[in-house]
């Protein structure tokens, strides 16, 4: 479904009136891309799960083993224990999983299971817990966990340093000759508390990066 990230900011403050005034440039850019609205994912297990089978594949061939995945399970979400209790042979050669994201998806399902990861009740609103948390799952790197927070847990100040669109966007808005270092990329966000989450999106929306994303 799609839904603007609601703000849980400062009171009667507006999100992107405070992004503008805060830098000129990314107001610039809030104003011809206009009103943000988000793709957030309610179901927290599928978007772990879907985030561990699309990794490093084309879109394409990540879509087919997809739906190859749900049509095994009669078109349905499977459950963590279906997912456990589902033959590697049969993740692998009928559905196309590679092994190494066969022992990820089964990982993930057995810790939800023994409540070792309670993705209903990830720490809030400290994002950095959340997210030590979300990468001790095999399979979730923080990049990963940073996308969780801001598709499903609607968080609005995550900061994905390690995104290469991001750092695309940033070299394009500020017009840089090269891609901005880490040091560069941190004073940059440090303009944009506690909205980085929808500075962000603006930034994807510029690199054309969005449509993949959500």
């Amino acid at each position: 479904m799609i839904r603007s990230i609601p703000s849980v900011g400062m009171p009667d403050q507006d999100p992107l009136e405070l992004l503008s005034k805060q830098d000129v440039l990314l107001g610039s850019l809030i104003k011809s891309i206009g009103n943000h609205s988000i793709q957030i994912h309610d179901n927290l297990f599928e978007s772990l799960l879907k985030s561990i089978i699309y990794q490093q594949l084309a879109g394409s061939a990540a879509k087919a083993i997809y739906f190859r995945f749900l049509q095994d399970y009669g078109d349905n979400l499977p459950t963590p224990e279906q997912i456990i209790s589902t033959s590697n042979t049969v993740l692998r050669f009928t559905i196309g999983l590679s092994f190494k994201k066969i022992e990820y998806i089964k990982n993930l399902s057995t810790k939800i299971l023994s409540g070792e990861l309670n993705i209903q009740g990830l720490p809030d609103p400290q994002d950095e817990e959340a997210i030590a948390e979300l990468v001790k799952v095999k399979g979730i790197g923080r990049l990963t966990a940073e996308m969780f927070l801001i598709f499903c847990l609607q968080r609005e100040d995550v900061i994905p340093l390690g995104d290469l669109g991001v750092k695309k966007a940033i070299q394009k808005l500020y017009n840089l000759s090269e891609l901005p270092t880490h040091q560069y990329m941190l004073e940059v966000f440090s303009r944009w508390k506690p909205y980085r989450s929808i500075a962000t999106w603006y930034l994807w929306k510029s690199f054309s990066k969005f449509d993949s994303i959500g």
